[in-house]
């Protein structure tokens, strides 16, 4: 009977020590508004367990593209989100800045219906982009303006939501090309459709998606933010040395078991991704410049003013760059 009463005390302490465990964790939402390549390191440190690592009870939370993801960071819920849309938020006088960048460059590929074999033959077609303001969307003026075509009029942009409803509407003809990561075109291959052309051959520096918050956030809840960005950085480093892992929790999340789907995802995170995750001033002052034509408020924008460097710079101070080298040789 004593031995009965002791085990109960060693349970109850055990459930006791978990519970507070538990209740000292910090609930936070953290957003993303793509299935995509650039938004791996997201779900791994979610599923690793690397948000929790850092005090950080993450729910990790999908929006149907950048635009409806900015949305809800410029209303505070959630506090953090994983975008490409900063600089033109925060051109509309929205407190918006990025802590940490997971690309600098555009790592897209035009998708089209196989009447399209070219990206010239566009011209006069429709180019289906998640949203105004969004990544793609910006992609396509960038790219439209490479190829001297002038949007909406040469060819058309039509909002057509996030990657299964771009393909559907390509099926179905209500567009004719689409621009999509490395995680989304062999899906689009399998259905018929072709790559017109690969982003990278443009050779530009840009600003992709970021880890962004909101300056107030940053004041208020400094170490919660600081938390999220070591869940954030250690998760890159992670996918760089657990490849198995990574594709696992990619698979749960891209909702497929397509292996040229999972490898070239994984592929092209490791490939462009960098493991210091600084936001790259040239490649949004590249973004400034090309808004600048429309867009007073871009001419005189300064590219620091879309960045908060100062916790990365707090992590390469405290030497937890330096660990996660050792952790992830």
């Amino acid at each position: 009977m004593k031995a009965i009463r002791v085990a109960a005390l060693v349970l109850c302490g055990l459930c006791a020590a978990a519970l507070a465990q538990a209740q000292e964790l910090k609930k936070i939402k953290i957003g993303y508004p793509a299935v995509s390549y650039n938004q791996i390191h997201i779900w791994v440190a979610k599923e690793a367990g690397l948000f929790r690592k850092y005090g950080l009870d993450a729910d990790v939370v999908f929006f149907r593209g950048g635009g409806m993801a900015t949305q809800a960071l410029v209303a505070g819920d959630p506090p953090i989100v994983n975008i490409g849309t900063v600089v033109l938020a925060g051109l509309q006088g929205y407190d918006v800045v990025l802590i940490g960048s997971s690309e600098s460059t555009y790592n897209y590929s035009v998708v089209a219906r196989p009447a399209t074999a070219k990206l010239e033959q566009l011209k006069g077609k429709r180019l289906g982009v998640s949203g105004f303001g969004s990544a793609s969307h910006t992609a396509a003026l960038i790219l439209l303006k490479k190829f001297h075509l002038e949007p909406n009029k040469d060819v058309m942009l039509v909002v057509s939501g996030p990657t299964p409803d771009r393909l559907a509407a390509m099926e179905s003809n209500r567009i004719d090309a689409t621009i999509l990561t490395p995680s989304e075109t062999p899906r689009a291959r399998k259905q018929g459709f072709i790559e017109i052309f690969d982003m990278l051959d443009l050779g530009i520096e840009v600003q992709g998606n970021g880890f962004a918050t909101s300056r107030t956030f940053i004041r208020n809840q400094r170490e919660t933010a600081l938390s999220a960005l070591k869940g954030y950085v250690e998760s890159i480093h992670y996918i760089h040395k657990n490849r198995d892992e990574t594709k696992k929790i990619v698979a749960q999340y891209l909702r497929t078991a397509d292996a040229e789907a999972l490898e070239a995802t994984y592929t092209a995170f490791v490939k462009t991704v960098a493991k210091r995750p600084y936001p790259t001033l040239k490649g949004i002052q590249y973004l400034l410049d090309d808004l600048a034509v429309k867009n007073p408020q871009a001419k005189t924008a300064k590219p620091e003013q879309f960045v908060d460097l100062s916790l990365l710079q707090q992590l390469e101070k405290e030497g937890f760059f330096a660990e996660m080298a050792k952790r992830y040789p």
